[in-house]
């Protein structure tokens, strides 16, 4: 890729603007440079989507799907590469990223594909009346630094194989993945202002895009803060608009669980990639009377992580994503500890360098503290007893957000049954992590967002209906 350029139109422009640089959080060194795109850049970017649209979506389906799994043969082939990019932009280990940063994205890129090639794009429903799927048009995808490879394909892969064409806006923490994803579906094929990829900050090129008016549908994951605006940005046109915006996710541990078993896996699920995750079991509520001996447990588990160079294969805990992350955590923690809390850090030994913290247990906290309801984004877990199975539901439940929950239970029916209760957009049963093939919906109910990810109900972010009576076809 050429230093310092964006993709707009299928091919690399460069930019004179001035550049932000990209820093490896484990060794804190500059790694190399984006621009700032600004406006000039946005608007071209969105231009090249809108002109690009009406043939790519006048595209047959197949062959959409087709070029869409082309882009994930691509994406399989750099394997290695990749991961290790996505290593050196974000600190996550080189084991996890061969999986989320690789494997995932490339199996829920073809999950789309089949879906392409499998979906009935038209129906004819009970009155004889033709129905129709069509792509919504140009997408706007704005996306996160912390799976930035999986999140882009969650929204890229379906924007195609739907007939959208996207302009891709990545964080600028983690932008060389984007660009690498614009390099790769260059060579799968994809036409020329199909994907665009532009680089900079939110208030200055992703305003410029947010504000643009050629887009049909906003794709974004990110706060809540800025998924307000977004969305009210969008609704004030009347445009669609996907928003995961992150939560603060439960998990309930019931009495008749394997208790020590159910503690110790999650903590491993809320420190996947240093617990910079928007699904992380960071509320885990426990049986009081075995309340203090499963803090014990938790805190040893977390004691099992071994810090370092996230590029060495023993690595299991990597660095936060930049010292302003690392800052937000320690203030989090330094917050809750003013205000009563027993902080537990884990026994593990950090490197010198690097945006690192220690995984931390907290306990000694209401319900209502800071630190037990807003999304802290780090090696964090509190702890909180319970009384009785339908008060640990309750509480659970009492969150502004809604996007994951977890219940661990000793048999089918309590488990089955839980579920159900818990206010979530996704209900992890006893530990079960992401299924193959990737199709399950994914996104949150109340301040976790709007519509969904991953699927058919993804795919039908990017399509309208059309609905032709009297069709003499």
């Amino acid at each position: 890729m050429p230093e310092r350029s964006v993709f707009i139109d299928g091919r690399w422009v460069a930019s004179s603007e001035p550049g932000i640089p990209v820093i490896d959080p484990y060794d804190e060194t500059v790694i190399g440079t984006v621009p700032e795109s600004g406006a000039t850049l946005a608007t071209e970017a969105m231009r090249a989507a809108a002109a690009a649209f009406p043939a790519w979506s006048a595209t047959a389906p197949k062959e959409r799907a087709d070029l869409v799994d082309r882009l994930a043969d691509e994406i399989e082939g750099v394997a290695d590469d990749l991961s290790a990019l996505a290593t050196c932009e974000i600190g996550m280990p080189l084991r996890d990223a061969r999986g989320g940063q690789v494997a995932l994205p490339a199996a829920v890129t073809r999950t789309f594909a089949d879906l392409g090639r499998t979906l009935e794009w038209e129906t004819r429903d009970a009155s004889g009346t033709t129905v129709t799927l069509e792509a919504s048009g140009p997408v706007l995808a704005v996306t996160p630094w912390n799976f930035p490879v999986h999140q882009i394909m969650a929204k890229l892969a379906p924007a195609l194989v739907a007939g959208c064409t996207v302009v891709l806006k990545p964080s600028e923490l983690t932008p060389f993945n984007a660009l690498a994803i614009a390099r790769l579906s260059d060579s799968a094929g994809i036409p020329p202002g199909v994907v665009n990829v532009v680089t900079g900050t939110g208030p200055i090129t992703g305003e410029a895009l947010l504000t643009a008016p050629e887009w049909e549908v906003v794709s974004f994951t990110g706060s809540l803060a800025v998924g307000r605006h977004v969305g009210a940005v969008a609704g004030s046109r009347v445009a669609r608009a996907t928003l995961e915006l992150g939560g603060k996710s439960p998990a309930v541990v019931l009495p008749d669980a394997d208790l020590d078993a159910a503690v110790a896996a999650t903590v491993h699920n809320a420190f996947v990639n240093a617990g910079q995750k928007c699904n992380a079991p960071t509320r885990l509520y426990v049986p009081e009377l075995q309340r203090e001996r499963l803090v014990e447990v938790a805190v040893a588990t977390a004691s099992s992580y071994r810090a370092g160079d996230p590029l060495d294969a023993d690595t299991t805990l990597g660095p936060l994503v930049s010292r302003a992350q690392l800052d937000r955590v320690h203030g989090f923690i330094d917050r809750a500890r003013a205000h009563g809390a027993t902080i537990r850090p884990a026994s593990v030994d950090l490197p010198d360098q690097g945006y690192f913290i220690a995984p931390v247990v907290v306990t000694g906290v209401a319900d209502d503290a800071e630190i037990a309801r807003e999304e802290v984004f780090g090696p964090v877990l509190t702890v909180l007893g319970y009384a009785e199975v339908n008060e640990a539901i309750e509480r659970a439940n009492d969150s502004d957000y809604g996007l994951s929950a977890e219940v661990w239970a000793g048999t089918t029916h309590e488990a089955a049954q839980t579920a159900r209760r818990l206010r979530a957009g996704q209900v992890r049963v006893n530990g079960q992590r992401t299924p193959m093939p990737p199709v399950s919906p994914f996104g949150g109910f109340r301040r976790s967002g709007l519509g969904r990810e991953l699927g058919r109900h993804g795919l039908e972010e990017f399509l309208e209906v059309r609905s032709i009576l009297g069709d003499p076809r």
